[in-house]
């Protein structure tokens, strides 16, 4: 698999932001599958005989470096045909299978056709491939139709700042981009959820503290372990206070003490600004040497009508690190969308006053 740092310009080009909402539901609770849905994939003999390894003081062990991108195109929120219906048939997962393959069969060529349209993004080698298929029809998993649930009137008035998308043709200053278009954070769901590229996380242990290393914007959460109380309520950052703990194999994070109207649980921090009032609950929980079932508990009653949950499987690639993230440094994107705007605006005017 090829990897690459990239611009502002690449990624503006690349990558568009999740859509919103759905209708709310009251009762959330664990996901539920239909009797003709197809059935969670089963545990091979194997598996079933595999333990957790250890760290040497006791812990569950994760560290390594894992990545999302397994479940790059799995939708945010599930189509609504699909209802309740958590996982891909048999059929469907062949389907995707044959996609991948033509896709890393076309990832091979290294030149495109004469007849090929032209764009301003990289080469599609450039990016990161899923290895095989995501078995999920979302990310989203609670509520059970795998739909984002309805915001709150206060939340349905807050402005989404321009994404990757760049669909405001006249930014009037830098704060109408997103924090991540200006490579200063995606927030915590939008470090590790699954993008076109750099959806690497690093997790490194010690004795009572837990540090992740997420590849683009080069975020790192080191999390205590020993049973600390958060910190007191004036002290907030983009990425907010984490404390963790153990509950059996998995590792559970709570993260509070969140700047409000920052980034969104979308992807790459995209979507609805939340709230102050934020709470995240993350789980790590290692399902087979290779993969980490990975879950996060949205909790914002100011921007959400209910909490909601996002899952998906992370996994150990061979040879796969993180890649220096050189955000600043190439971003031409936003320079050039200000700089143009005015220019726009400077010629409107001459074109005016000419008329005069």
């Amino acid at each position: 698999m090829n990897r690459f740092v990239t611009s502002g310009l690449i990624l503006a080009a690349a990558i568009t932001l999740v859509s919103i909402p759905a209708a709310a539901q009251t009762a959330p609770g664990p996901p539920a599958r239909k009797p003709d849905a197809p059935a969670e994939p089963k545990t091979t003999p194997a598996a079933k005989s595999w333990a957790v390894p250890k760290t040497p003081w006791g812990d569950p062990d994760l560290q390594g470096t894992w990545t999302s991108d397994d479940c790059i195109g799995t939708p945010m929120q599930r189509p609504v045909n699909l209802g309740d219906r958590l996982y891909l048939t048999e059929q469907e997962l062949a389907q995707r299978e044959s996609q991948l393959a033509r896709q890393a069969a076309n990832d091979k060529q290294e030149t495109v056709a004469s007849d090929a349209r032209v764009g301003v993004g990289p080469p599609g080698h450039w990016g990161e491939r899923a290895r095989r298929p995501c078995k999920q029809t979302s990310l989203v998993v609670d509520p059970s139709n795998g739909r984002i649930p309805e915001l709150t009137a206060d939340a349905k008035g807050r402005r989404i700042p321009e994404g990757a998308g760049n669909d405001n043709p006249m930014p009037a200053s830098w704060e109408d981009f997103s924090y991540y278009i200006r490579c200063i954070t995606r927030g915590v769901t939008g470090s590790i959820f699954p993008v076109i590229y750099g959806n690497g996380a690093q997790i490194i242990q010690a004795p009572a503290v837990v540090t992740i290393l997420h590849e683009m914007v080069h975020e790192a959460r080191v999390i205590p372990l020993d049973g600390r109380p958060h910190a007191g309520p004036n002290i907030r950052s983009y990425m907010g206070d984490s404390r963790g703990h153990w509950e059996g194999n998995t590792l559970v994070i709570e993260t509070t003490n969140f700047l409000g109207n920052r980034t969104g649980i979308g992807l790459n921090g995209g979507g609805t600004p939340t709230s102050d009032a934020l709470k995240l609950t993350e789980r790590y929980r290692r399902t087979d040497p290779n993969t980490i079932q990975y879950e996060v508990t949205i909790d914002d009653p100011k921007t959400y009508a209910v909490p909601w949950k996002v899952m998906f499987p992370i996994t150990q690639e061979l040879g796969y690190q993180n890649f220096e993230y050189a955000c600043h440094e190439g971003n031409y994107a936003m320079f050039d969308s200000l700089s143009g705007a005015r220019a726009t605006e400077k010629k409107a005017a001459e074109d005016a006053a000419k008329k005069k």
